[in-house]
Parts: structure tokens; sequence; C-alpha cells
């Protein structure tokens, strides 16, 4: 995964991260990743892992990465329960998300480092946020540098006046620009609610890996209840049009990014 942000990084594109927490996620995922041949993230936050099961969530990647073939990594969104953290380390995620941005900076700083220690040893990265996506302060740059600094943290999500969710947002880009500096990974949260041309200009500065989460549940939903509609009762005949509006969305976010063929 550090390879493939890196490349991100030299080729001015992002790599989506696109959260499942249903096999029809999942398989929406794969096949719009297989379709424009570029690499995913596949993000599943405490509460659908949570709902899906670790174990599951590990054997459906494995899975589908020697079925798929593809560039498929595995990380832990939003995490903050330290035991879990360090057991999908353990388990074999690529990256895990330590969310501290709730806690005084010192304490985000000391947990962050501790899970950096314990991650980096078993090969897996680490990303690390410090205020809040959606909250009232903004990522400083000063602080970033320190935290990335102190704690090693491979990527960091900042906090530009994005938010989760779909809401129309203006993104501080010169504050990004600065923060772009920072020697690590810049990720951006709350991708379902930005624009196309703010993207577009984030990722020229510097961002390498955009969330995208709401979206795919709205299209979820839209095509659950568009399948139901006909008086259908049988799942499988019901999923393929709820699996295929969650692919347009996901390929409509590949193209955007700009990692087709990456």
């Amino acid at each position: 995964m550090k390879k493939a942000l890196k490349k991100a990084q030299k080729g001015k594109y992002a790599i989506g991260q696109f959260n499942f927490s249903t096999l029809v996620q999942l398989r929406a995922i794969l096949d719009a990743a297989k379709k424009l041949k570029a690499p995913v993230i596949l993000g599943t936050s405490q509460g659908e892992l949570k709902y899906l099961g670790l174990e599951e969530v590990i054997a459906l990647v494995e899975i589908s990465k020697n079925k798929y073939g593809l560039k498929v990594f595995l990380n832990l969104d939003h995490g903050s329960d330290l035991k879990l953290i360090k057991k999908c380390v353990d388990y074999g995620f690529s990256a895990v998300h330590f969310d501290g941005s709730s806690l005084p900076l010192e304490k985000n700083t000391e947990y962050a480092k501790t899970i950096v220690q314990y991650a980096h040893k078993r090969g897996v990265l680490v990303e690390g946020e410090l205020d809040a996506i959606g909250g009232k302060g903004l990522t400083s740059l000063i602080e970033a540098k320190r935290f990335v600094k102190e704690t090693g943290v491979d990527s960091l999500a900042v906090a530009i006046g994005n938010v989760h969710g779909i809401k129309k947002v203006k993104l501080d880009l010169s504050r990004l620009k600065d923060i772009c500096k920072v020697k690590a990974f810049i990720v951006l949260h709350g991708g379902s609610g930005i624009s196309g041309d703010q993207i577009k200009k984030a990722i020229k500065l510097g961002v390498v890996k955009i969330n995208v989460n709401t979206e795919l549940r709205i299209a979820w939903k839209e095509g659950l209840k568009k399948a139901l509609k006909g008086g259908e009762i049988k799942p499988y005949k019901i999923m393929p049009f709820v699996q295929e509006a969650i692919q347009k969305k996901v390929e409509e976010k590949i193209k955007l990014f700009g990692s087709i063929k990456r």
C-alpha cells in the first residue's frame, strides 16, 4: 500500500477508499476497480466491522484478491478502540486509521505513537487524524508537522472544511497547500460531499487518498428501493440491481480521482 500511495503521489492522482459492510457493496467496489483497472482501498469502520465480523472481512477480502487479481488494500476506518486496532493489525489489514481527533493533542500523539510502533513492526501503515472532520477546528500546519514527526504516522487525515455526509462545502485549499508539505500521505475524508472541481484541485496539491462512503450507502438504498418496487422477493434477483447502482457510483469516483489504469 505504501508503494501504491507513493505512486499516486508521484502521478498526481488519488486512490479511493470505499467502505463496505455487505457482500454486495464489496462486489460492486471490486467490479468497478476491475473494469477500470484501478487500485482501491477497502474501508471498514468500527461499526461496519462489528456488523460484518473481523474474520469474515478478512476472509472475503482474501478470496476477492485471488479472484479479481487487483491491487486491493484493507483499511480500518476511524478506529478509536486500541484493542480492535491492534487486532486488525494482527489479522493482516494493510493499514489502520487511528482517530484520536477528539482527544487532547498530547493524548492523541501518545496513542498514535504507540499504534505506529506496534503496526510498523508488522508492516502495517497507520493513518492519524488531528482535528475532527466536520468539526470547528481546522488542521494547523505547525501541529501537523509536530504530530507526524513525533508519532511517525504514514498518513494524515486533514480537516480543511470537509465534512462527513453530503453537504456543500468549500475546502481551504490554501491551508491544504501548506499541509501537503508535511512528510506524510495526505488523506481527504468526506469525499461524498465535495465538488468534483475541488476534488481535482486537492489532488493537484497533493492529496493521495480520498474516502467515500455516504454516496455508496445512498446508492445502496436507492437501488434497493427501485428493485423492491417490482414485488420480487428473491435476494439473488434483487441484489444485482443494488450492486449495479453502487458500482456506477464507484466508477464515477475512480474517474474523478484519476486512478484509471494505475
